[in-house]
């Protein structure tokens, strides 16, 4: 079920979301707006899975990174990041991959228990939910992403 807010988004449309689709430059939480495709491949994606924020169903969380195209195994991926605020960034994000045809759809969602001190490795306290039931390389290629982040270590 579409929640409201994706519904209004989706029929007023955006048009920074359409110029930034039509040039290649969208970002995660753009993504929705630009294509009836990717709502139905994130909503297949997400079929079956309980308790998710509603920023990870909606993809609707902050991006200040561009997505990319990826190659996993021969195939090409729009891949993003995405936070659940600007400010909580270390503690819960999302790293999705849309196959370029829009028919496949992956995501990793990280958390990290909020008030960890400074000085400890947020790579050692990640718990990992993996969402579209991704391969070994998807799964790959998904922390390869996390790993380009230089806050992430």
């Amino acid at each position: 079920m579409i929640s409201k807010a994706l519904a209004t988004a989706l029929l007023l449309g955006s048009s920074a979301a359409s110029m930034a689709a039509n040039d290649g430059q969208v970002h995660a939480n753009q993504l929705l707006a630009t294509d009836r495709e990717y709502v139905e491949t994130w909503q297949d994606t997400l079929k079956g899975e309980e308790r998710l924020p509603e920023w990870v169903i909606n993809l609707s969380g902050s991006s200040q990174e561009q997505m990319s195209a990826v190659t996993e195994d021969g195939d090409k991926y729009l891949v993003g990041p995405l936070c659940e605020s600007d400010d909580n960034c270390t503690y819960k994000r999302l790293i999705v991959a849309f196959s370029w045809d829009k028919d496949d759809a992956y995501g990793m969602l990280v958390e990290v228990p909020e008030g960890l001190p400074k000085d400890k490795s947020p790579t050692r306290h990640a718990q990992y939910r993996w969402l579209g039931k991704p391969d070994d390389g998807m799964k790959a290629m998904l922390q390869e992403q996390l790993k380009r982040d230089p806050k992430w270590y």
